[in-house]
């Protein structure tokens, strides 16, 4: 064994007569990934270090000689400047060995009464509660393009789809703020799970808790978290905060993913619905005219990514018994690679919305099509003519058919058409005909009605407003 070597195991090595293997150092090394958290690792240190101060577990040179060498380490990391080493494994232990070097035998006493295992439990829960913020705001910022949209299109009319099939008319607004309601509640279950995970491992030390008298109220306070967590074993082998961040994650990439197969639909020649800025667009390289749609193909693509993250994590998980184990190393780089993801994700889908121009003629020259006013037939024939639903159901069909064989609209069959199907039908049905005002009758509740869009628009301009004052 090389001095080095022995050197590099002094932090846990002296159950150990011989070095680790290359490769054992290989598999065994997160430095390369959570040296991320270098920033939530010093900031725990340092509640941990006041914390034991104040408590009389080590003297306040200690603690003060701790904080400045911590200071000094953060700036080292933020500038470029620290040397991070493989063999030191992971953040905590590169971190611990630089202090020593740092300010000496002090850095010695850091970690009384806890474990690296509590510290990472910590760390990580303070990464994702970060992160869990800034997709909030995306969100928000998400949300916000999506209400522009709406509400320059209140009343433009479009084609509704069921079963990718033209169904009833809508609005541009309507549909819109249907993407409104799903990230809202992706904004939602984000906040949810902030406010399950918001609980300090800290002090749980490896399994057990700890003989040393800590206050583990205090830190949790000093690195803003709701409470301690309740129970040692828990707090140091619980991954359901991250198992929670990723299948948020999940269900928000699924629905830009959802968004993005339709902007890509819109956007053929064969749709014409929306025009995509040339920012989120790109070329070919043989074919002068094509204008692809790649940044909303990748979000699709992406939506896979942050489920697989999801799927991942779920399967490291399922088979460990209380309390740590070595497989947990396994939840941060598909986190880290979720969260990265879905970040980018949200910016890239919010562009792509604020840039889009929707194409008023081509949406209302589609919604007129398709027999997308039957029901409004249908229910015209029960309202003036008392008609059973069912009965009007089947009298429409058969207009639908009629209209069919002549290769027009139900708007372009003349009174006689209608009569031969059925004789009460009056020159009032063509009234309700007409796409405008079809979308405009919808007036119920979480209609598609022009009037009930531009409420909906206000209720959400009020509701973004409180929470950001929040």
């Amino acid at each position: 064994m090389t001095d080095e070597k022995h050197d590099a195991n002094a932090m846990w090595g002296g159950r150990f007569t011989e070095s680790p293997d290359a490769l054992m150092e290989a598999i065994n090394a997160s430095i390369g990934f959570d040296k991320r958290l270098y920033r939530q690792d010093i900031t725990g240190s340092m509640a941990h270090a006041a914390m034991l101060a104040r408590q009389g577990i080590i003297s306040q040179e200690d603690a003060t000689a701790i904080r400045k060498g911590l200071v000094t380490i953060l700036r080292e990391i933020e500038e470029g400047r620290f040397p991070f080493r493989t063999d030191l494994e992971d953040i905590h232990m590169n971190i611990e060995a630089r202090l020593k070097e740092l300010i000496g035998a002090p850095a010695g006493r850091l970690h009384t009464a806890r474990s690296r295992n509590d510290q990472v439990a910590t760390d990580f829960r303070l990464w994702v509660r970060e992160t869990i913020d800034e997709v909030r705001a995306a969100l928000r910022r998400l949300i916000g393009a999506l209400l522009d949209q709406a509400e320059a299109g209140a009343d433009w009319v479009m084609p509704g789809f069921t079963h990718l099939q033209i169904a009833q008319p809508v609005t541009w607004g309507h549909h819109m703020l249907a993407y409104v309601e799903m990230f809202a509640r992706d904004e939602s279950r984000f906040a949810d799970a902030r406010a399950r995970m918001n609980e300090s491992p800290l002090g749980a030390a490896a399994l057990a808790g700890t003989s040393f008298p800590i206050d583990r109220e205090f830190t949790a306070r000093e690195l803003g978290f709701a409470r301690p967590a309740a129970n040692s074993l828990d707090a140091v082998s619980d991954r359901d905060f991250a198992l929670e961040f990723l299948a948020d994650a999940a269900i928000c990439a699924t629905h830009m993913s959802r968004f993005a197969e339709e902007i890509v639909i819109w956007s053929t020649a064969q749709f014409g619905f929306v025009t995509l800025s040339d920012r989120f667009s790109t070329g070919s390289s043989i074919m002068p005219q094509k204008k692809n749609p790649d940044a909303a193909e990748l979000l699709r693509a992406k939506g896979g990514r942050i489920v697989g993250a999801l799927v991942g994590l779920l399967t490291v998980m399922k088979g460990l018994p209380l309390a740590y184990s070595k497989d947990m190393q396994e939840d941060k780089e598909q986190l880290f690679d979720a969260a990265d993801t879905l970040l980018l994700s949200l910016a890239v889908m919010e562009g792509i919305v604020r840039d889009m121009k929707p194409n008023r003629e081509a949406l209302r020259a589609a919604a007129a099509t398709g027999f997308s006013t039957a029901t409004d037939l249908a229910d015209w024939l029960v309202r003036r003519l008392g008609m059973p639903f069912r009965e009007a159901h089947h009298v429409t069909g058969s207009l639908v058919r009629r209209a069919e064989e002549k290769g027009v609209d139900l708007a372009d069959l003349t009174l006689e058409d209608m009569q031969a199907v059925h004789p009460a039908i009056t020159e009032e049905v063509f009234d309700v005909l007409s796409v405008e005002k079809s979308v405009a009758s919808r007036t119920s509740l979480g209609g598609t009605a022009p009037e009930r869009v531009r409420a909906e628009i206000a209720r959400w301009r009020k509701r973004l407003a409180g929470e950001k004052e929040a």
